[in-house]
């Protein structure tokens, strides 16, 4: 008589597989959960012009986006002729300005004409994390997948220019000098991603923090910021100073 069901070496070795799938989901879901939380960086085209309003040939992922506009001089020469913002789908305003420096190139005398490419969530990879605490902070930074800009910068930043809490304005300051496309701000029981160039909320999802430790304005690993603007032994409410920014 022929024995039933699967030989025993084979029943192992769909288990080990099954156990190994079943891992790599697990390994991968925080990314995936993450991914979902932050728009994604989108590549498209000026379709047409209005003023400065324009019409995407693919629209961006959520309202509130900023992007660049990329304009092809010819000869291998192309830069950043302007900002743009999301304001319905498809549909943006865009001013003329750069977030980078790019001396000798020629200006148009259009911000943006139909052809240009146009770059939504653009340095969108490039992340300043304000958390009431280190434990938090770490949580966040774990979750990989983004350069994270630590709040120390932000920190230094404040404290030369005079400022003691985060503000959406000290916020485009900063964004622009460093290179930061989303701050990932923790609120109360959720967290939020905003948009230092456009002012706007573009992700936002619920949070738990870890512990109940906060430092205020915000986690970072000064005692004292010269000048005395803020630092460790400041008073304040964390949750107060970031819940502003919306």
């Amino acid at each position: 008589m022929q024995a039933q069901g699967l030989p025993l070496q084979q029943k192992d070795t769909n288990v080990k597989q099954l156990i190994g799938k079943t891992l790599l989901i697990l390994a991968l879901l925080p990314l995936a959960l993450a991914a979902g939380f932050f728009p994604p960086t989108v590549h498209t085209t000026v379709k047409s012009v209005d003023g400065n309003r324009i019409t995407l040939a693919r629209p961006l992922p959520a309202n509130g986006m900023s992007g660049v506009v990329v304009h092809n001089f010819g000869k291998g020469l192309q830069a950043i002729t302007g900002i743009l913002v999301q304001t319905a789908p498809g549909v943006a305003t865009v001013r003329k300005g750069d977030l980078l420096e790019h001396k000798g190139l020629p200006t148009p005398k259009s911000v943006a004409v139909p052809g240009d490419k146009v770059i939504g969530g653009y340095l969108y990879s490039n992340v300043l994390v304000l958390a009431p605490n280190a434990q938090t902070y770490a949580k966040i930074v774990r979750s990989g997948g983004r350069f994270w800009i630590h709040p120390d910068l932000y920190a230094a930043f404040l404290a030369r220019e005079g400022d003691s809490t985060p503000s959406p304005s000290n916020l485009a300051a900063f964004a622009r000098e460093a290179q930061v496309g989303l701050v990932y701000i923790v609120q109360r029981n959720r967290a939020i991603l905003f948009d230092p160039i456009s002012g706007r909320v573009v992700g936002s999802k619920p949070f738990s923090p870890v512990g109940q430790e906060t430092k205020y304005p915000f986690y970072n690993r000064f005692s004292k910021i010269s000048g005395g603007f803020f630092g460790g032994g400041d008073s304040g409410d964390y949750y107060k100073s970031v819940g502003a920014i919306r």
